[in-house]
């Protein structure tokens, strides 16, 4: 018996709906370009994960761009997230207040002496207290010496990181701030997501 033919599928059913996206590339070429904010005031810590953990690497993705829509890597598998975190010169920098991770720098060391901020920021509920400047600040100076700590790496030449028109509002400004030049522009499209949060409806529609 064959299945019974499916009703026809509208136009707006079938129709996904798109942003368009405006993505910044920024670099810095030296150590002496960097330009350090300065340290807030409080119990503010920034230690590295040094123990392989993709449920905390995830953790920390999910939690600080849950709300501005980072959504490229919660497709990707256990194993996926493992390898990623276990590349030489891989490290993850983990801001914490009175005991509580506050945002993270991802470094991942690439190709000719190249480090890229692969992953930058706060949690929501950190913003605004003037942290982001200096753990930018701190990730960028441990990617500068970063061969420090893996003598298989040829010394950093290069600090590069990209953002978009999702991220926050003082995202730009603060890579400038910190020394960053702006190399490259492109505009992509892609799926208007709903906004994930930490878990499906955390920060609402």
């Amino acid at each position: 018996m064959s299945n019974p033919a499916q009703p026809p599928v509208s136009g707006a059913e079938a129709t996904v709906a798109t942003v368009e996206v405006t993505i910044w590339s920024l670099e810095q070429t030296s150590p002496a370009d960097l330009r350090p904010a300065a340290v807030p005031e409080g119990d503010l810590r920034i230690v590295r994960s040094e123990v392989v953990l993709p449920e905390f690497s995830r953790f920390l993705y999910t939690a600080v761009g849950g709300d501005i829509r980072w959504t490229d890597r919660l497709g990707m598998t256990y194993e996926q997230w493992r390898e990623e975190l276990e590349r030489p010169g891989a490290e993850t920098w983990v801001a914490y207040v009175n005991g509580t991770p506050a945002g993270y720098v991802q470094l991942d060391a690439q190709d000719g002496g190249v480090v890229e901020i692969l992953y930058f920021g706060l949690i929501p509920a950190f913003r605004g207290r003037r942290i982001g400047g200096h753990l930018l600040s701190y990730g960028v100076e441990r990617a500068w010496d970063l061969a420090e700590r893996w003598p298989e790496r040829p010394p950093t030449e290069r600090v590069w990181l990209h953002t978009c028109s999702k991220d926050g509002p003082y995202a730009m400004d603060n890579y400038l701030r910190r020394g960053f030049r702006l190399f490259g522009t492109k505009t992509e499209v892609e799926p208007d997501v709903a906004t994930p949060g930490p878990w499906p409806g955390a920060y609402g529609a």
